[in-house]
This record gives C-alpha cells, sequence and structure tokens, in this order.
C-alpha cells in the first residue's frame, strides 16, 4: 500500500508525470489573484486556474453559497425531481445568453457539455423527421473536451492520435490561424473566406447528411486562435441556409471572458446551442450546460406527456451545490461588474503582451478581451520544450501561466489591477530573456 503522500497512485491528467513527480508544484492554499505553494511562496494566477477562476480565488459570495447549500441540501435527484435552485439558475444563464437561446441542460463538465449538444443535436433532427443528418463537423486546432464526441469533433492531433477510430462521420473546416495575421489585437482582417469551406462539405456529403457544426468562438486551447472578421458571421449563413445547426463552444469564453456574458454577443452571431463550463460556477464545483434555442427545446416537446422526451442526462445534472455556486458567481459577476471590467482592461492587456514581441524567439502576439497569446519559435527537433521551459521559470518566479505547443497562453481573473498586469509583463520579459 502506498503512503498518503505517495505521489505515485495519482495519475495526472494532460502532465509529464514523471517529471512533475521528480520536481512537484504543489498548490496549497489560494486569494484572489494569488496562489500559494507548499514552500509558502506566492504565485501571481495568469491563467484563472485551468480558464475558470473569471472571478479570482476563493471569493466570500460564492465559498459561503456552498457552506450554505451543502448543510442545506446536499443533493437532490434530477430525473424525475427537482429543486428550486436548478430552476433559478437556469433562469438566470436564459435571461444573459443571447436572445432565444432560453433552455438550459445540466451537465458536470466542458467535455459532457458538448457530447450533450452533440447528442441533442442528432436526436433533434430525428425528431423533426430527418434521420438521415447524422454527420458532425469540427475544426482543425479546435478543443471540445476529451470524450469521445468531443475529440473526434475536435483537431488536436495528440488529443487524437492514440486512440485510434473514434465517431464516425466526422469532418473538419480548416483552421483560421494564417501567417498574416501575425501580431493582430482583437479579430484578424484575413480568413473569413474558410468560412466557405463548409459549402465544399456540403456539396460532398449534402446538406440532408450534416447534423451540426462546432467551433470554438475563440479556440483557446490550442493557443488564443481568434476568428478573422466575418468569418463566424459567413458560418452562421451556410449553416442556417442548409438547416444546418451550429454549436458554439463557450467552456472557455464564456462569462466575461472576452468582456460580454458570451462570445456570441461580443462577436454578433447567435448559434442554435452554446456549450458552458468552467467559468459558470468560478471552478469551484464542476459544473457544464448546454443553453439551447427554444426551436431546439420544442421540437422534443411532442407525444404524451408522461414520456421522457430526451433519454440523456448525468447523475449529477444540476446538483445543489454546483447551482448554489452558479448563482453566487454570476451574482459576484453582475455585484462587481467583471464582464465590463474586461472591457476597460483590455487595450491596457494588449498593451502589455505586444510590448513584448520584441523579446527574442517570439514570433507572434495576439489577444482579446482578457485572453492572450505569445507564440515562440520551436526549438529545432525539440517541439514544445522552449515554452516548457517558459512555464517552468514562470512558476520559479512566481508565475503561473500555461502553454500548449510552443505557445504561452494566458487568462487572468477578471479582477485583475493594473500592477498585476505589469508584473506579468515584467517576469515574463525575464524568462522570455533566459530562454534557450
Amino acid at each position: 500500500m502506498n503512503a498518503p503522500n505517495d505521489l505515485s497512485a495519482f495519475w495526472m491528467p494532460f502532465t509529464a508525470n514523471r517529471q512533475f513527480k521528480a520536481a512537484p508544484r504543489m498548490l496549497t492554499s489560494a486569494e484572489g489573484m494569488f496562489y500559494r505553494t507548499d514552500t509558502d511562496r506566492e504565485v501571481l494566477d495568469a491563467t484563472a486556474g485551468l480558464w475558470c477562476v473569471n472571478a479570482g480565488h476563493c471569493r466570500p459570495k460564492i465559498v459561503e453559497a456552498v457552506q450554505r447549500q451543502v448543510a442545506e441540501l446536499d443533493y437532490a435527484p434530477a430525473f424525475q425531481m427537482g429543486h428550486p435552485k436548478a430552476f433559478e439558475l437556469a433562469s438566470r444563464l436564459a435571461a444573459i445568453a443571447p436572445e432565444g437561446l432560453d433552455h438550459v441542460f445540466y451537465t458536470n463538465s466542458g467535455s459532457e457539455a458538448v457530447e450533450t449538444a452533440l447528442k441533442i443535436a442528432l436526436a433533434y433532427h430525428k425528431a423533426k423527421g430527418q434521420g438521415g443528418r447524422t454527420r458532425l463537423i469540427g475544426r482543425e486546432r479546435g478543443y471540445h473536451g476529451v470524450n469521445f464526441g468531443g475529440i473526434s469533433v475536435g483537431g488536436i492531433v495528440n488529443n487524437r492520435r492514440v486512440f485510434g477510430p473514434l465517431v464516425p462521420g466526422v469532418d473538419h473546416l480548416p483552421h483560421t490561424h494564417l501567417p498574416q495575421n501575425a501580431w493582430t489585437r482583437g479579430q484578424p482582417e484575413h480568413g473569413a473566406d474558410l468560412a466557405d469551406d463548409l459549402e465544399r462539405l456540403v456539396a460532398l456529403h449534402g446538406a440532408e447528411t450534416i447534423a451540426a457544426v462546432i467551433v470554438e468562438p475563440v479556440a483557446g486551447s490550442t493557443g488564443v486562435l481568434l476568428p478573422p472578421k466575418g468569418y463566424l458571421e459567413r458560418l452562421r449563413e451556410i449553416t442556417r441556409k442548409h438547416g444546418i445547426l451550429l454549436i458554439f463552444d463557450e467552456v472557455i469564453t464564456g462569462f466575461g471572458r472576452v468582456g460580454a456574458p458570451f462570445a456570441a454577443d461580443r462577436f454578433g452571431v447567435t448559434p442554435d446551442m452554446i456549450t458552458c463550463a468552467k467559468g459558470l460556477t468560478n471552478g469551484t464545483i464542476p459544473m457544464g450546460a448546454v443553453i439551447a434555442s427554444s426551436e431546439i427545446h420544442d421540437a422534443f416537446m411532442n407525444g404524451p406527456d408522461h414520456l421522457i422526451e430526451l433519454f440523456h442526462g448525468y447523475t449529477y445534472s444540476g446538483t445543489p451545490v454546483a447551482c448554489a455556486a452558479g448563482l453566487a458567481t454570476l451574482d459576484t459577476y453582475r455585484d462587481e461588474g467583471l464582464f465590463e471590467r474586461t472591457q476597460e482592461l483590455e487595450d491596457r492587456w494588449a498593451d502589455m503582451l505586444h510590448g513584448l514581441r520584441d523579446c527574442r524567439n517570439v514570433i507572434d502576439v495576439r489577444n482579446i478581451g482578457l485572453i492572450g497569446a505569445i507564440e515562440l519559435q520551436p526549438m529545432e527537433g525539440q517541439p514544445t520544450k522552449r515554452a516548457f521551459q517558459a512555464f517552468l521559470d514562470a512558476f520559479e518566479k512566481g508565475l503561473m501561466i500555461r502553454t500548449t505547443g510552443d505557445i504561452i497562453a494566458m487568462s487572468p481573473p477578471l479582477i485583475i489591477e493594473q500592477e498585476h498586469i505589469d508584473r506579468i509583463g515584467e517576469t515574463l520579459r525575464g524568462v522570455l530573456k533566459a530562454l534557450d
């Protein structure tokens, strides 16, 4: 039997396990913008945990709501039963979602939200008498979680290659990361025409076979890939023309990250479904959701009213504690004006990021809202190593960043102050200067 403090038992996710366990990086507490380590070092969080702690760590309103709820009603089944907070939170989410997205289906994570949206899309077309619409379309370099549907429509090679055959009947649009868009602040100018590749897939397979297209408005986990001006509008136009559902994966972009409740609001494009998670509960309790249009929801509300309309759900769909955390999180966003704060800080955040373009090995900088990416020249024959070195050095210097490939990606809590932005910039400059 392993000792309680033996690191070998925990098989860590998306981690170089051997490297970590040889030199562990342990976090023991957090507050506001900072983590604290087991050696009592303060670490500035420039990643909002994993894109999720949008309101900052251990916020009192959220902590107190969870404490109260777990003492009052710890669990309630969601199958054929309900509890008040699940309905209250759904109403609150529908109220801030784009007009027409009025119905919320709860999950436990972003991955499950994606699986749920894909299943709803398939079932919706069958309910409409178009059961031949089974093909799903994602995008290269897209990330939609780690379950079978999500990695099938996803387009990150390493997430797919080791698992063999995935869900059949999936195609991918080209990614939007073009060299001519380097050093762009906000949406780039070039690439809207890439959406037209959807017309090629329609011509190849027939619109009558395609159920849904799923994209991240801003692709986060693959390195902050921004939508070219007009791109999302064109996708919406083509999907509507051919009766194809459009799903926005807003697990990262939801809840203020780009200066609005959802990226759909920021870009003025309303999909048929939005998947969300992460910032929904400020990372406090696992929770995700699909927000669907009334047209989709109502297509299921037929037949005898005693029959189940959608054979799908989770033991922990909309649990009382998660709902309490979600409600308190929405209160915190509203009371502190955090969505608006993102808009106010966006230019200063961009100035800091683009001020690092002169650093050695930096080949691109891009940003939108309070998201930013610094792309590094890969080491010859050793892709990802240079960025991983930056990650390790930054942590030793008291800064938490995230790396994907050879890209440094950042998404700080929305409570960030100018002093924190300055500290991130100064620390990163020292990190980049010291890189091989």
